[in-house]
């Protein structure tokens, strides 16, 4: 399952520590289903940084691990009683802990006119049944914390996947320029990454990195005989 992160930068890797406290389910990553939403928040984010746009960082995560028996997991499926007594305790903790253990919570996000209410509520202007009617007819949001470093392992960055690959290839080629062309690892190193095929490999979107390491090399030293 595609999932999204909206941020006023690029998300290269995930850490926890550098996550805020007093979210909707405490401190953690937080992604959504829904891009348009993670692109409304990159925008806000942005602003408030004083970024001229925000970033929506892809990640893929397996939703099957919800069923998993080695994660602690919590699931809202709307805006209930018990959801909005869980918000309330992490958006009220003022301690530095977390206040629960699980690993994944899945559920609705209180946005800026919710949490504008959950204040009302807290001060007692309006009741929590009348509060949790008026959320019958709020728009369906989404909303995925990953709560801890044991639960980072089933979310993957798909961009950082692929860039770990061409590295890999760039090594594997360059080894074998080496062992073939006779060439230090300096001069082989410099001739690869001189090269077009190299340009082409770093190029995503072409998606030569699917291909094997003898393709590719084979594609190298068509290109160094030709010049």
């Amino acid at each position: 399952m595609k999932v999204y992160h909206g941020s006023y930068t690029k998300i290269k890797e995930i850490d926890l520590s550098k996550t805020e406290r007093n979210k909707d389910f405490g401190q953690g990553f937080y992604v959504t289903k829904n891009r348009r939403h993670a692109e409304e928040w990159a925008k806000r984010i942005a602003a408030r940084n004083g970024q001229p746009e925000g970033v929506v960082t892809e990640f893929e995560f397996g939703k099957y691990f919800f069923n998993d028996k080695d994660f602690d997991i919590l699931r809202f499926d709307d805006y209930t009683e018990e959801w909005l007594d869980f918000v309330v305790m992490n958006r009220m903790n003022k301690t530095e802990n977390q206040l629960h253990n699980y690993d994944f919570i899945e559920g609705p996000i209180a946005n800026d006119r919710i949490t504008s209410r959950i204040y009302d509520y807290l001060d007692s202007l309006v009741s929590k049944a009348d509060f949790l009617s008026e959320l019958r007819y709020h728009e369906p949001t989404h909303q995925i914390c990953f709560c801890t470093v044991h639960s980072l392992q089933v979310i993957s960055n798909p961009s950082r996947e692929i860039i770990s690959k061409t590295e890999q290839i760039a090594e594997e080629v360059i080894l074998e320029l080496v062992e073939k062309k006779n060439l230090s690892e300096l001069e082989a190193t410099e001739l690869f990454y001189n090269s077009n095929v190299f340009k082409q490999l770093s190029n995503t979107e072409n998606n030569l990195y699917q291909k094997s390491l003898m393709e590719i090399y084979e594609m190298l030293k068509q290109e160094l005989e030709n010049n």
